[in-house]
């Protein structure tokens, strides 16, 4: 299918974060490869794929089919399941009844759950399972990643049941990681209890909705037939089309199915709480409390043989668990969240770069389909190609005010001890001879000073500057106090060329 450049403004785009980039179409032919040709080596019955930037989709590719016995084409308006990518609606909807002042994140699941009480674990110390612990997949469960996935269609009273018979504990509730289907499936029936609908209905009025996903379902046979894709399994070399289930309980755990047109709007709405500022609120979540579910709360692993290319460099990946998403954190010092799917039938992903406003999202209507390892490639090689930095942290009117005054006295230092822009402890830990002594040494190798840098922020309170001279340029970097006004604490000055 012929690759479409898309201009879809969902009206998120970041201030105080520069553009990804005007033109990102150089890295698409490179990605596309990547793309299909990951496809191919891997059996894909169908694979589709889109690149989020700035606030909206600006690419989208696929390749095969949706159907395989009905040769319908896979599309970027294809419907496919996307398995556990719907925990993290789940958690949204959580934080959103949270906020509304509904439920607190720290009660006891027996609280709307009674079936739950006196069920805390294996062990008579164990502390009583909290929303937080569902949400972070701590509450003690066992990963149930086979077993669960054959639940989707299972009802209410007979999750009910399973939870009154008493639920086998793989470890007490809040000590550590364990992937728990179950845990996100009572999570759903919270929100039910608490909202008074069900956590379909819940989901789709207060998050699809507002997004504008008109085309994403719970139920399968809900779907356009044209537009279902069918899962597979590759098996003895040919494709064996494998059953869906209805919806149920367990949906609240894997049961979305949606398009890669409208899940880009819930991706561009996630990036969208970057970075923290002021000013109006634009999707169904508090940008607060979507950074909040970003967060690492539940440590999982260290890999320090990772590679984002088979036979490449290692670049050790450290990952944790937030709330309904991944975290991870690479060798280069970039964050990733997201969030893999899998079930028989079907793979899927979607990550992005938090700090450099780009996502992608792929689904595979093949059994499992490791759809993250490809999305990993992708964001390390738009990244390279198109030599994407992180956003600038906005500097702050206090940081540029410190900047000025702080450049008034260099390098002779006259006047410092009565500016009032220094700390109580700044003369305590810095003494005027060596300050005088060392910024003289500084600008007189750097000669006549013919331009003063942009400050850099590193937050409100951190930063740097650039001081170029005729034969070289000084680094200056200071750290301001918590009190307010904020004060100089601390500064360093070093040559950083000539």
């Amino acid at each position: 299918m012929r690759n479409l450049l898309l201009a879809i403004s969902l009206l998120l785009v970041r201030p105080g974060i520069s553009q990804v980039t005007a033109d990102m179409s150089a890295a698409f032919p490179v990605i596309d490869g990547l793309y299909k040709g990951y496809a191919a080596r891997n059996h894909y019955p169908g694979f589709v794929y889109g690149i989020v930037a700035d606030g909206k989709l600006v690419y989208t590719g696929s390749v095969g089919y949706s159907d395989v016995g009905k040769k319908i084409l896979a599309t970027p308006s294809s419907d496919f399941r996307i398995a556990s990518m719907t925990k993290s609606f789940v958690a949204v909807a959580i934080l959103q009844l949270r906020d509304a002042g509904k439920l607190r994140l720290d009660d006891p699941a027996s609280v709307y759950i009674p079936e739950l009480k006196g069920q805390q674990g294996p062990a008579s110390d164990a502390p009583p399972i909290t929303i937080r612990h569902l949400l972070s997949h701590s509450a003690g469960f066992p990963e149930d990643n086979p077993w669960g996935d054959r639940q989707l269609d299972v009802s209410d009273d007979s999750l009910m049941r399973l939870v009154k018979k008493g639920i086998s504990f793989s470890n007490s509730p809040g000590i550590g990681y364990e992937y728990s289907n179950l845990g996100f499936t009572l999570l759903g029936y919270i929100v039910q209890k608490v909202s008074g609908q069900s956590y379909e209905d819940y989901i789709t009025e207060h998050i699809l909705r507002p997004l504008g996903m008109t085309n994403t379902y719970w139920e399968y046979a809900k779907v356009p037939a044209e537009r279902l894709a069918r899962g597979y399994r590759w098996l003895n070399g040919g494709w064996v089309e494998q059953p869906m289930l209805h919806d149920g309980a367990y949906g609240a755990m894997g049961g979305m199915i949606t398009t890669i047109e409208d899940f880009s709007k819930y991706l561009a709405f996630q990036l969208a709480a970057w970075p923290s500022r002021s000013g109006a609120e634009e999707g169904p979540l508090k940008r607060s409390s979507c950074r909040e579910m970003q967060q690492p709360w539940t440590f999982n692993t260290l890999n320090t043989q990772f590679s984002y290319y088979p036979g490449g460099p290692a670049c050790a990946v450290s990952s944790a668990y937030c709330y309904g998403l991944r975290w991870s954190r690479d060798c280069k010092e970039r964050t990733m969240v997201g969030h893999t799917g899998g079930l028989p039938g079907f793979g899927s992903n979607w990550m992005m770069l938090t700090d450099y406003g780009v996502g992608v999202v792929s689904f595979g209507n093949l059994t499992y389909a490791n759809a993250a390892a490809i999305n990993m490639q992708v964001l390390d090689t738009l990244v390279r190609i198109l030599g994407l930095k992180p956003g600038a942290v906005p500097v702050t009117g206090i940081l540029e005010q410190r900047k000025k005054e702080l450049l008034a006295l260099l390098p002779g230092w006259e006047g410092a001890k009565e500016s009032g822009i220094f700390a109580v402890n700044f003369f305590e830990d810095y003494f005027l001879d060596s300050l005088r002594k060392e910024a003289g040494a500084v600008f007189e190798k750097i000669g006549k000073v013919v331009k003063v840098g942009e400050m850099r922020a590193g937050n409100n309170l951190r930063g740097s500057f650039v001081i170029q001279g005729e034969m070289g340029s000084a680094e200056v970097r200071m750290t301001l106090t918590p009190e307010n006004p904020a004060m100089i604490q601390e500064y360093h000055i070093r040559l950083i060329g000539k």
